[in-house]
């Protein structure tokens, strides 16, 4: 029978290259053990032998040493581990597809709304409205609806407003292994925002849909890595608009 543990570097680059989304090491270890004690039943030479993660990481670690110096990496992430082109080649990785439908991207209103949540999480919509001086109603449905962001749970303030965070799901496209890896984190973190002047208004209403976690988001998978798509939306414009309850800057 073949030594499995002098294949696993080249298994789990084949489990990374066809998988769509990131891989953890618990689910790599699972999927090649129970793959290998099938192939021992089939009688395909293959050693029933059970495969943890620690080994599972080792595998990972070989295979980014070997992958160094060419145009693809292994990256980490917050739930485990992607191939990925290099941003250096991200150019010439995309040249096959230049025919090809052009997803649409965040607007800049959608970004700054999700920059601000991002480094100031868990966040009320009344807070990010008196960072950012404008309604961001249809902007939070959005970055919800794409799987970016989530209902973290209700402030303990009067009118027990909402919290939005970041999801696992935004790390792993914006190639991060934890929120503390963004540009800046620690210094901005520490910048004093404006409050709001009454965030338990009657006017500040929430979105119904608590539900959005990461798992429930819709493919952008691409060749290459680029930023969330986003449709645009009739209601933009409102984002333009002064809030009724917030300052503006």
């Amino acid at each position: 029978m073949s030594d499995l543990s002098a294949q696993l570097p080249e298994i789990v680059e084949s489990l990374l290259f066809t998988a769509n989304r990131a891989l953890e090491a618990e689910e790599m270890a699972r999927l090649i053990t129970k793959g290998a004690h099938a192939a021992a039943d089939a009688d395909n030479c293959v050693s029933p032998a059970k495969v943890t993660t620690e080994e599972i990481e080792q595998a990972v670690t070989t295979l980014q040493q070997r992958l160094a110096g060419t145009a693809i990496m292994v990256q980490t992430i917050s739930r485990g581990y992607r191939m990925a082109t290099r941003p250096d080649y991200e150019y010439w990785a995309a040249l096959p597809y230049e025919n090809h439908a052009r997803p649409a991207r965040l607007s800049q209103p959608a970004l700054e709304t999700l920059a601000v949540i991002a480094y100031r999480q868990p966040i009320s919509r009344a807070e990010i409205e008196a960072v950012r001086g404008v309604a961001v109603g249809s902007v939070l449905e959005t970055l919800v609806d794409r799987g970016v962001v989530r209902v973290a749970g209700r402030a303990d303030v009067p009118g027990r407003p909402l919290l939005y965070e970041t999801t696992p799901y935004f790390l792993e496209h914006f190639g991060l292994k934890e929120v503390a890896d963004l540009p800046n984190s620690d210094e901005l973190k520490r910048v004093p925002l404006p409050q709001p002047e009454n965030p338990d208004a009657a006017s500040q209403q929430e979105l119904i849909d608590t539900e959005a976690t990461s798992d429930e988001t819709l493919q952008l998978d691409s060749p290459v890595m680029q930023n969330p798509v986003d449709a645009d939306h009739d209601n933009e414009k409102k984002e333009h608009e002064p809030s009724e309850n917030t300052q503006g800057n």
